[in-house]
């Protein structure tokens, strides 16, 4: 008698051993597997320090807490950019009222024909808590140097036709600031949509 119930007992003790290891399991989620290129760790792509539309200077600090999502182009651009500014619209209007905690940034690389009149006017035609961003030219090719972006001009017919050849994809910056994906333009935004969610729920 004393067999089966030391026998008993140990079925108990095992049964509930596995019920407490199913539990943790259920309560634990795998990481995130990022869709878009993950750059945790990059030692470039470090920030930024650049007026806005209204002349305000911004860094990675004013966004801290929220996913910061950067883009180099041009109001100028034919194709890329309204192309990526679009789906970044429809990215925040998918993430519903996680929105409020991210923001897009969008970097100008020409700033010679970029006023901030019309940088404010471009973005926000997309969607009104968007930012642009204008250096002069010094502090714009530093900026580019700084995140490795390709950004060569390409001569059109008269002096101001011209247009730029520059890389198509986004910089995404968890809420501490830290650079972390690099999506490019060819990424479906359902599968940024999703980067950005898993970023936004990290545990800092």
């Amino acid at each position: 008698m004393k067999t089966r119930r030391f026998l008993l007992a140990m079925a108990a003790v095992l049964a509930g051993t596995g019920a407490l290891a199913l539990a943790g399991c259920e309560r634990t989620a795998p990481p995130h597997r990022f869709n878009a290129i993950d750059l945790t760790g990059a030692s470039y792509a470090q920030g930024f320090d650049l007026p806005d539309f209204n002349g305000k200077p911004r860094t990675l600090a004013d966004f801290k807490g929220k996913v910061t999502v950067v883009f180099f182009g041009y109001t100028q651009c034919p194709d890329a950019c309204p192309t990526t500014m679009a789906e970044l619209a429809g990215i925040l209007k998918t993430l519903g009222p996680d929105a409020s905690r991210v923001q897009v940034v969008f970097i100008t690389v020409d700033p010679s024909r970029d006023t901030p009149a019309l940088l404010k006017n471009y973005v926000t035609n997309f969607r009104p808590d968007f930012l642009a961003l204008r250096g002069d030219e010094a502090q714009t090719w530093q900026v580019i140097r700084d995140f490795k972006v390709v950004a060569e001009k390409v001569p059109g017919k008269t002096a101001d036709s011209y247009t730029f050849d520059h890389t198509a994809g986004t910089y995404v910056f968890d809420p501490m600031g830290r650079i972390r994906l690099f999506a490019s333009q060819s990424l479906d935004p359902t599968l940024l949509t999703a980067d950005i969610q898993a970023l936004l729920a990290e545990k800092r």
